[in-house]
């Protein structure tokens, strides 16, 4: 064979390789980093989603016991207590809010003297009940001391902590729901 026939047939140097090599790998590397970014994103994404799921679930509870509010609510130590208008023999049920180890809970009268005891919302750090009063101011207690008329309230607010977790957002809601007006 002949230098010019051997020439052409020429392969690739070590440095010639090495340097394709380094080059794949930090192709590969960016890959890498890429695809795990996009899962954790989709990861937390789907954290926010279940949460919000979850919080529209409990919200949606209250806001039909308090649109169905038949008249009789009591607030003290950030307890709701109320009655609303059931279509079931009952005719008005019984219904209570309260905090209790981390949870937004709902306590339904069975009409059987017992209560069914639901779980709102977990990862719940606060929760502060308030109701409106006809002079507009926002009352921690319901009926207002020393008041013998028994007042219709106008609204309750429900001022939610949501604890923050890995996959959950936290922060605070705040949701007011109109009362219907009095008979």
């Amino acid at each position: 064979m002949t230098a010019a026939a051997r020439a052409g047939e020429r392969g690739f140097t070590l440095i010639e390789m090495i340097v394709s090599l380094a080059l794949f790998a930090l192709i590969a590397l960016a890959g890498i980093a890429l695809v795990r970014t996009v899962m954790d994103v989709q990861e937390r994404t789907a954290g926010r989603i279940e949460r919000l799921g979850a919080v529209q679930r409990a919200l949606f509870m209250a806001r039909n016991d308090i649109e169905q509010f038949s008249g009789t609510l009591v607030l003290a130590d950030n307890v709701l207590d109320l009655k609303r208008h059931s279509r079931g023999p009952l005719g008005v049920q019984p219904v209570r809010y309260r905090l209790e180890e981390g949870m937004l809970r709902r306590a339904v009268d069975t009409g059987l003297g017992t209560a069914r005891d639901q779980r709102l919302l977990t990862g719940v750090d606060a929760l502060q009940i308030s109701v409106l009063a006809p002079d507009g101011g926002w009352r921690d207690r319901w009926p207002p001391d020393g008041d013998t008329t028994d007042p219709w309230p106008l609204a309750v607010a429900l001022d939610i902590g949501l604890a923050p977790a890995p996959r959950r957002p936290g922060g605070t809601l705040r949701r007011v729901f109109v009362l219907p007006v009095k008979p």
